[in-house]
């Protein structure tokens, strides 16, 4: 990438980070084209052509793709607060924008999300955000770190991975219905699978909170365990952390063969250190860890 190309998606950049970070502002045309220094009468195109998105319809996806998380996993706001949030006068407005685009209406999304036309609705979203948001990782990125065992419960969800919202959204009322929040207490993935080659019924994947006192099933299937400690090569992904694969491509296909380490017999597991919608989607951070021998 040359230098010059380099920069001008440094400024577009720039553009993505400022709408994530300010979706309840006003967005228009003049303050998000002074944000990349770039002429009001020419961004318009320059960011379409760049994204495959007009400005108008990426700040709509950001914000519905907000609205619809805090549904689904924050149940203390209110559907007319939520559509307040997402630019709507009215939750009727909302309403009938919700269900145009998923297919269910927002109370009905809240207790039973169809998750698969959601995906499909964010697809242009994560699409775009992927034109020029490819983090290229270095071994400095990469740091060796010794770790405690960590008691936790576990939620395990088993089979495809497009239904693993489903189980998120369980994990989260779970830990609500017990005071295991993420403020007061860690939050784990374990992935005992690879999604591009597992069938997608063997899927398994650990939902974990570290916590050492009884754990109250509250209905649910939970199982006590350890990750273990040991020594761990550690990746920070911070940003859209949804998709970790590239982070732990560059662990396996890069980092370890030059380091001349051998991983343990343990699976690739990270810690959500910081969530989205809590923080801005590209602010959020997961901490990938590799244990090694």
């Amino acid at each position: 990438m040359t230098a010059a190309l380099a920069n001008y998606h440094a400024r577009m950049q720039r553009v993505l980070d400022h709408i994530d970070r300010h979706l309840d502002d006003d967005l228009d045309l003049d303050a998000v084209s002074g944000i990349a220094a770039f002429s009001k009468f020419h961004f318009h195109r320059q960011f379409t052509a760049t994204f495959g998105l007009s400005v108008h319809r990426y700040v709509q996806l950001a914000r519905m793709k907000r609205a619809s998380y805090r549904l689904a996993y924050r149940t203390a706001h209110s559907v007319t607060d939520i559509a307040m949030d997402a630019g709507y006068d009215a939750p009727d407005a909302f309403a009938r924008a919700f269900r145009q685009r998923f297919g269910q209406s927002p109370s009905s999304f809240r207790k039973s999300p169809d998750w698969e036309p959601w995906l499909a609705a964010f697809g242009p979203l994560d699409i775009a955000r992927s034109k020029i948001m490819q983090t290229n990782y270095t071994p400095d990125s990469v740091t060796i770190r010794d770790m405690a065992p960590t008691p936790v419960a576990i939620m395990e969800h088993r089979g495809d991975p497009a239904t693993i919202d489903a189980t998120i959204q369980r994990f989260i009322a779970w830990r609500k219905a017990t005071g295991l929040t993420p403020k007061t207490t860690p939050t784990f993935n374990v992935f005992h699978s690879d999604p591009r080659t597992t069938p997608p019924a063997e899927y398994r994947m650990d939902l974990c909170v570290g916590t050492d006192r009884p754990v109250e099933a509250k209905d649910e299937r939970i199982e006590v365990g350890t990750i273990p400690g040991g020594r761990c090569a550690v990746l920070r992904v911070v940003g859209h952390i949804d998709n970790l694969e590239p982070a732990a491509l560059y662990l396996y296909r890069e980092w370890l063969p030059a380091s001349g380490e051998e991983v343990r017999d343990f699976p690739l597991y990270c810690q959500r250190v910081s969530f989205f919608p809590e923080v801005p989607e590209h602010e959020a951070v997961a901490d990938l860890f590799l244990p090694l021998k």
